[in-house]
Order: C-alpha cells, then structure tokens, then sequence
C-alpha cells in the first residue's frame, strides 16, 4: 500500500482560483511532474503533485488484470481521490484539472472514468484505462461535456494505439469532450506539439 504524501506550488489554496492535480510516471517523481506546471499554470492556480512509494503507482503493465496490481492499484485511486476531495473543500470540480504522463496518465484516466464529473480537465499524456481489457461495466456517470485529452504516439512500446483510441471512445460515450491524437514516431515522452495541442484545446 502506498505511504500518502504531497507537494504543492502555486497560489495557496484557499486563495487559487483553480488547482491542477499532477500524476508522474513509472520511475518519475511528484517534483520531476511539477515541471509540467509552468507550461499550463499562471498565478491563480494551486499545483500539486502526490508521490507513489517506490516510485511506482502500481507493479505491472496497465494491461494486466487488475487483480495483478492490487492492493497497490487501489491505494492509489483512493490517493488521487483524496487529493481531489481536499482541492474540492475550497474549488468546484469544473475548476480542477487533472494530469498525467504514462502510469500517472494511465490512473488519470482510470480515477475520472471511474468518478466521473465536471471536472475542469482531465489530460493523458501517454495512457489509456487500467486492465487486461476495457470492462464498460465497471463506469457509470457522466462528465458533462469534461474536455479530455489524450496523447499517444504511433509506436509507443507501452501504451497500445487500440487501447488509448478504446478509452477515448469509452470516455466520449460517458459524455465527455474526448481530444485523441495520434503523434508519428514521437518517443516515449512530452513533447512541445502535444502542449500546444493541450493548451488550445483546455487553457484558452
């Protein structure tokens, strides 16, 4: 199970107009995801970033059968829950933004999809819902036309071309404002066109 801790930047809280919720990567950190805040965030946002145990939300592919990554799986849906239930004591939800890259992206999408709301954003950059398959079932709700985007490259060795185009399907059937695209032969990573794409397409 995961230990709970934080950081957090920006404007305080109880004075920020909006708040952006940053998820790292598999090996990444809370500070290394903290970057991505200067690309969307000015002075009225509150910023924070929490941290997996091990650096890792999660033990095995996102493509494995759930039940392969518990307990761990569910410690960390319950930290980004708490996360946004503390931002929500002082913001609407359609004032909070969520953001990951690869694994954090990956239980970006799994977290919103699962309680689903009108939440101000939700950005994948690199992932797709958690499982050996997408199980419609296991989501109810609907995000109210929440704008949604995810990334991912025509060759990504970890997220599968069929499993982010299947999310952002399922996503768009929940009633979300679903931005999908496919970049040619980028790595692995973030890259200056896919923070153009989110900026325009949610910050404006």
């Amino acid at each position: 199970m995961h230990r709970y801790s934080i950081i957090d930047d920006g404007t305080p809280l109880n004075k920020a107009e909006k708040a952006l919720i940053l998820l790292h990567g598999r090996g990444g950190t809370a500070e290394d995801i903290m970057i991505l805040a200067d690309e969307f965030c000015d002075k009225s946002f509150y910023v924070a970033a929490p941290q997996a145990t091990g650096n890792s939300w999660y033990p095995y592919s996102f493509l494995n059968p759930e039940v392969d990554n518990e307990p761990w799986l569910s410690s960390a849906i319950q930290i980004v829950r708490s996360v946004i239930n503390s931002v929500s004591y002082q913001l609407p939800n359609n004032k909070i933004y969520l953001m990951g890259f690869s694994q954090g992206a990956c239980l970006a999408l799994e977290f919103a999809a699962r309680f689903p709301s009108d939440f101000g954003g939700v950005v994948a950059f690199s992932g797709g819902l958690i499982g050996d398959r997408i199980n419609r079932e296991k989501y109810k709700g609907s995000f109210d036309k929440t704008k949604i985007f995810i990334g991912n490259s025509n060759r990504d060795p970890h997220i599968p071309l069929s499993r982010s185009a299947g999310s952002a399907e399922l996503l768009h059937e929940l009633g979300a404002d679903v931005m999908y695209k496919i970049y040619q032969e980028m790595a692995h990573t973030i890259i200056p066109e896919e923070i153009e794409d989110v900026k325009k397409f949610m910050f404006v």
